[in-house]
């Protein structure tokens, strides 16, 4: 049976956690893999928590339900950790991945984590490569860098197609926080 990769994204509604999983699966299924992704919110509005889905597997994918029990966790808003159990079901063999100019060592000991943690300062590397202090796309890297779901290119053709002329500041963005991303064990 192969290993399925579940992922569950936190963020505030407008800040594109739905069309970071989106790009992720569509990157996914363009190599041959299944993939899913979904949003759950209900009468949410613009800055109000909202978590994203996102499921890649070598097989068919029947289970269609919310992710409970995530081997990763992406957090789009640092602000979130103090009003949200960001790791609640996380499994013990989880990995947290945080848009925070803090380091990985601080947050662990701020909140206690016994995962892995990596952080990147996902607002500079967005407001320097596409002057918007908007980290979806930037998050996309470190997610790339933990888990090597999918590939650079394939994630960086998505980005092309959803973006088109501004997909070239969206990329720089990704490969930028793939680089600069810590992790702390």
């Amino acid at each position: 049976m192969a290993e399925t990769l579940e992922v569950r994204w936190h963020g505030r509604g407008g800040m594109g956690v739905v069309t970071a999983a989106e790009l992720v699966a569509r990157a996914a299924i363009e190599e041959g893999k299944y993939a899913q992704s979904f949003p759950s919110f209900g009468p949410e509005r613009r800055g109000v928590p909202v978590i994203a889905f996102l499921r890649i597997s070598d097989e068919f994918i029947r289970i269609r339900t919310n992710i409970y029990q995530p081997d990763i966790v992406v957090v789009l808003d640092p602000g979130l950790l103090r009003i949200v159990d960001v790791t609640a079901g996380l499994k013990g063999k989880g990995k947290i991945i945080i848009n925070s100019r803090k380091p990985p060592e601080q947050l662990k000991s701020e909140f206690g984590y016994k995962w892995p943690v990596t952080t990147v300062n996902a607002i500079k590397i967005a407001r320097e490569t596409i002057r918007l202090p908007i980290t979806n796309t930037t998050m996309l890297g470190a997610f790339l860098k933990v888990t090597e779901a999918v590939e650079m290119d394939s994630l960086g053709e998505q980005l092309q197609e959803r973006f088109g002329a501004r997909a070239e500041g969206n990329i720089e963005a990704m490969k930028r926080a793939y680089k600069e991303a810590v992790t702390k064990e």
